[in-house]
């Protein structure tokens, strides 16, 4: 099976909140879906390990954030590969809480749904949840963030919890090495890929430096790993 067909659907980026007790966590997600006008109804599935997955149950409540197409990597890492367990993924964010009490991710957001939990179905090992929409805004006229775009134009990647994740070999490719002979670098923990020959233009990295040419503080543009967490591609 070929399974590089299932990305032929269309997704957005997302950040999915909750928050139980003034606990508030959020993460990145692509399958959000409206499934119904009248009431205004939406569905998003979410991986059971996630605490997400844990607010969400217990508030009964989650909101839906949409990324705008130039929010930074390190951004939407701080979401899709850390930990809600491990660190407050909310310190230095903008956001509000919405009618449901979810909080509202303002920074970087085009728009938004606040919704209330009316139903869950089991889909082995994520649980995909229908809220209602309470509230809804435009906040920004900025271009919504389309999967697609995360992967091809930012070099984005899956964390292993994502519903579209494919594991390694299933659909990577060795990119060319524009101007020659420079190696691109593997991030260990998220699989970002640093290639010379685009750089990191978020962090003003020109295209054409060399990995061992960037600084020693530089750190990984998705997950914010160092440096020493890259291995050379063959």
């Amino acid at each position: 099976m070929n399974r590089t067909a299932l990305q032929q659907c269309s997704y957005g980026v997302y950040i999915i909140s909750a928050q139980e007790d003034g606990k508030l966590n959020g993460q990145i997600a692509n399958t959000v879906c409206q499934v119904t006008s009248e009431p205004a109804t939406v569905s998003v599935c979410i991986n059971k390990q996630n605490l997400t997955h844990e607010l969400i149950s217990g508030s009964r409540a989650f909101s839906v954030s949409i990324l705008a197409e130039e929010t930074p990597m390190q951004f939407i890492g701080r979401f899709g590969f850390k930990s809600g367990r491990d660190s407050d993924k909310f310190e230095g964010v903008s956001y509000r809480l919405g009618p449901s009490r979810s909080p509202i991710v303002l920074d970087h957001t085009t728009s938004y749904m606040d919704c209330e939990l009316v139903a869950s179905m089991d889909a082995g090992t994520h649980t995909i949840f229908l809220g209602r929409v309470v509230d809804a805004d435009v906040l920004s006229d900025g271009r919504p963030m389309t999967y697609e775009y995360y992967h091809l134009v930012k070099g984005g990647k899956s964390p292993k919890t994502a519903p579209t994740y494919i594991g390694p070999g299933e659909d990577e490719k060795t990119s060319e090495k524009k101007g020659g002979t420079m190696a691109s670098y593997k991030c260990n923990i998220c699989g970002y890929v640093y290639d010379p020959a685009e750089g990191d233009p978020d962090t003003g990295i020109e295209a054409g430096t060399a990995f061992e040419d960037l600084p020693d503080s530089w750190v990984c543009p998705m997950c914010g790993a160092p440096k020493t967490e890259f291995e050379k591609m063959a």
